[in-house]
């Protein structure tokens, strides 16, 4: 256990001293992030921070690995770095030169495929209630490459503020963290818990840089990434478990920007426009809208991730499920009645929010419209 810890400071100590260096790099290649209608921040950004996450997660792994080089498996995290570095890269091409959103889905494939031909695939479905049952080939692949591509994409949807994506991440990895290392023995469920720790550390690290005011954002490359990874340690560390909650326990972990994303999804198909058409209507605008800062709205966004993940660990070390899943009941419900509601029918603080803004445009005329920080991925 105390090796994971190694990789896991490792990786922290990385990201905070290559993040500026990235930063530095982005502003020389041109990879800035200008304002505009449909983004939040203010002023030009450096992006590209994917590129430190990525390089930091591989620091961490590496220092793993040399000191405990006979405990994991090889084939399995070969794949998922060679997926990564596949997925960084297209990133980081859009970041600097842009992408068109088929482009950035063929590299998105391109990643998964590598992963499920190196052998990280999902073999049984546990689903809660009904018997065990194990997929046949075909149907793993396809199955695989789909849960890979979701959760890249839920993670590049939900970018959207300063430090939301990478804080939801690290949450969600020190729970799949925990996971992996009470759930299973052998070298899968070690490759997940090193994934989980050495993003952990890094997503925690990036923070440093990336929670309000941001003076760098993670780009496609880091949104993109970290999607990757949390659909791959998944698969490793936590749907290879037999156990009852497996399947809930990455569901409940990225609750919210699953939710966000069905509502992404659904609303651009009622109103007839293409699901990767850009908008200001996801979660996080919403809770801008009803008042809320940066700071508050990612932080409950936080809070809610936390509260998730943990009511969701604790299915699997209590011998009482019944109470558990109703807590697990009552915390999805919770978030539901107190934000869902009014997000959707943009009660109450839309109004004050732009008459708040109102007024500070008269006290400062050339004061630009979104006055907030925050960052918003490409292909939303």
């Amino acid at each position: 256990m105390r090796l994971y810890f190694v990789a896991f400071g490792a990786a922290l100590v990385s990201v905070l001293i290559l993040t500026p260096v990235v930063r530095w790099l982005a502003a020389r290649l041109g990879a800035v992030d200008v304002p505009e209608d449909r983004k939040v921040h203010d002023k030009a950004t450096p992006t590209l921070g994917g590129v430190a996450i990525y390089l930091s997660m591989m620091i961490g792994a590496a220092v793993y690995v040399i000191f405990g080089h006979s405990r994991v498996s090889y084939g399995d995290l070969a794949g998922v770095l060679l997926g990564a570095t596949i997925i960084v890269i297209f990133g980081a091409v859009d970041d600097v030169r842009g992408l068109t959103p088929l482009a950035k889905l063929f590299g998105q494939f391109m990643a998964a495929g590598v992963l499920v031909i190196m052998g990280v695939q999902i073999q049984n479905l546990h689903i809660p209630g009904l018997a065990p049952f194990s997929l046949s080939p075909e149907l793993s692949v396809i199955i695989s490459i789909i849960w890979i591509v979701a959760f890249i994409n839920i993670i590049n949807l939900i970018d959207g503020l300063d430090g939301l994506a990478a804080g939801i991440t690290c949450i969600a990895s020190f729970s799949m963290f925990y996971y992996a290392t009470q759930t299973g023995v052998g070298p899968t469920f070690v490759d997940a818990a090193l994934l989980s720790i050495v993003m952990a550390g890094a997503t925690l690290g990036f923070l440093r840089y990336n929670f309000n005011p941001a003076s760098v954002f993670m780009g496609d490359s880091g949104s993109m990434l970290l999607g990757f990874m949390l659909g791959a340690v998944t698969i490793q560390g936590v749907l290879k478990s037999i156990a009852a909650v497996a399947l809930v326990v990455p569901l409940m972990a990225l609750a919210i920007p699953i939710i966000d994303t069905g509502m992404a999804i659904t609303r651009r198909l009622r109103k007839g426009i293409s699901i990767t058409h850009a908008d200001k209507e996801h979660i996080h605008h919403r809770l801008l809208n009803m008042g809320h800062s940066q700071r508050q709205a990612v932080l409950l966004l936080y809070f809610w991730t936390a509260l998730l993940c943990g009511t969701s660990l604790a299915l699997k070390v209590t011998s009482n499920n019944k109470i558990l899943w109703i807590a697990l009941a009552l915390a999805i419900g919770g978030f539901f009645l107190t934000a869902i509601p009014r997000i959707v029918r943009g009660e109450g603080g839309k109004g004050k929010h732009r008459a708040r803004r109102r007024r500070r445009n008269k006290e400062e005329p050339d004061a630009a419209l979104d006055i907030d920080g925050g960052e918003i991925g490409s292909i939303e």
